[in-house]
């Protein structure tokens, strides 16, 4: 079999309205690992939060034994439910950082197998054959309303209950993923992105800006920069992996 690999860029700003970025973000290609947060909390807890998050699933991922058997999929999971123990137990604490949390969504790829996890609203993305599709699925309460039924997508856009999230890193002191495989083709590009980027853009014009034969970096600064002028009310970071074949 062709030895598969992935090529990487990101872009992050704290947009027009919040003081600081919140949003955090890491990647080794190497360890075929690939991480976005959204940090959420008073003060600077939410950055304490995302910063935790990244840093320990990376840490975890990147020294892991390829001898022990654990397959990545399952070694990212555990990862993430060791950096939700790292959150809490810091914000346990630390009065300071009380109730401080983070949205999570990473790729773990090992040679055509990718696998996509996520906690929160932060999303992936596969944009194969010029066609955009969201890989993860949110843990927010209007998206679960729209699976029951109860509220239909257009509706959801426009609730004022958008924002709530029902599930964290950190929040609480166990958390369970989504883990979904998917397998590479050559030629897709993942998005990795916090909601301040689909929120200001719609998946129409995520798909359109993607659509270039700019570098990674230029497409990155440009979704960036698209979220920014059409609103930039919150923290925005992309992270694009191309499967290269």
């Amino acid at each position: 079999m062709a030895v598969f690999r992935y090529t990487a860029a990101a872009a992050s700003d704290r947009g027009r309205k919040r003081p600081s970025n919140e949003d955090a973000y890491g990647f080794s290609i190497e360890a075929g690992v690939y991480v976005v947060c959204d940090g959420m909390g008073g003060a600077a807890a939410g950055e304490v939060a995302s910063t935790i998050a990244v840093d320990e699933i990376l840490r975890l991922l990147s020294h892991r034994n390829e001898d022990n058997g654990t397959r990545l999929p399952d070694a990212a999971e555990s990862a993430i439910c060791e950096a939700n123990e790292a959150i809490f137990t810091r914000a346990q604490r630390n009065q300071r950082l009380s109730g401080m949390g983070t949205t999570m969504v990473a790729l773990a790829t090992r040679e055509r197998r990718v696998w996509v996890l996520n906690v929160g609203d932060s999303r992936c993305y596969r944009l194969r054959k010029d066609k955009l599709e969201q890989l993860s699925r949110d843990h927010s309460l209007v998206e679960e309303q729209v699976r029951l039924g109860r509220m239909t997508p257009r509706e959801a856009l426009h609730s004022p209950l958008k924002n709530v999230i029902t599930r964290a890193l950190g929040t609480q002191s166990h958390v369970t993923p989504d883990v979904f495989e998917f397998e590479a083709d050559p030629g897709d590009l993942f998005l990795l992105c916090s909601d301040g980027l689909t929120r200001e853009l719609s998946d129409s014009v995520i798909q359109d800006l993607l659509n270039s034969d700019l570098s990674l970096e230029a497409r990155s600064a440009r979704l960036v920069e698209a979220a920014k002028k059409a609103g930039g009310h919150d923290n925005i970071t992309c992270l694009l992996v191309r499967a290269e074949g």
